[in-house]
């Protein structure tokens, strides 16, 4: 599996001309640089209620569906990336008020709070990333574009 691309100029590139350019990567790496992608997607990205959490994740998952259609995988996975970052952003402000982890003072972890309202926003977000994640045509385009476009043979014949 190719490592994600961070040298790459995501603020000049629109990835919807040149899939070729774009890797999946591991879990959400280059949510927030893919282009025209991210700001399609990141207006609609909420998850401060479970109410707001359910309207942001039917959205995210309407835009997975619409570049499923005009077979943009690139957009599919942004999409999927958004609604993975739902899960796990939110479970970051269940675990840790403020969603910061990490103490400023000495990088020790903060204590640990349980936020019914963020857990639930979390569960929200990962039963419809599970459901993007698992759709049979993203699993194949996913695995096409990586054979295309990641895999070493790709490397010599691109």
């Amino acid at each position: 599996m190719k490592k994600f691309d961070y040298s790459l100029n995501y603020e000049e590139l629109d990835l919807r001309k040149q899939p070729e350019l774009y890797t999946v990567g591991r879990g959400e790496q280059g949510v927030l640089m893919v282009e025209p992608y991210k700001s399609e997607i990141l207006p609609h990205w909420r998850f401060k209620t479970p109410e707001i959490a359910k309207e942001s994740s039917q959205k995210i998952y309407e835009l997975f569906l619409e570049y499923k259609k005009k077979d943009d995988f690139v957009g599919m996975d942004m999409a999927r990336k958004f609604l993975q970052m739902g899960y796990t952003r939110a479970r970051r402000y269940t675990n840790h008020k403020g969603g910061r982890k990490y103490s400023k003072e000495d990088g020790s972890i903060l204590p640990y709070q349980n936020d019914k309202v963020k857990a639930e926003s979390a569960a929200i977000f990962k039963a419809q990333w599970e459901i993007a994640k698992t759709d049979p045509d993203y699993v194949k385009m996913k695995q096409k574009h990586r054979e295309k476009y990641e895999s070493e043979n790709a490397q010599e014949h691109g």
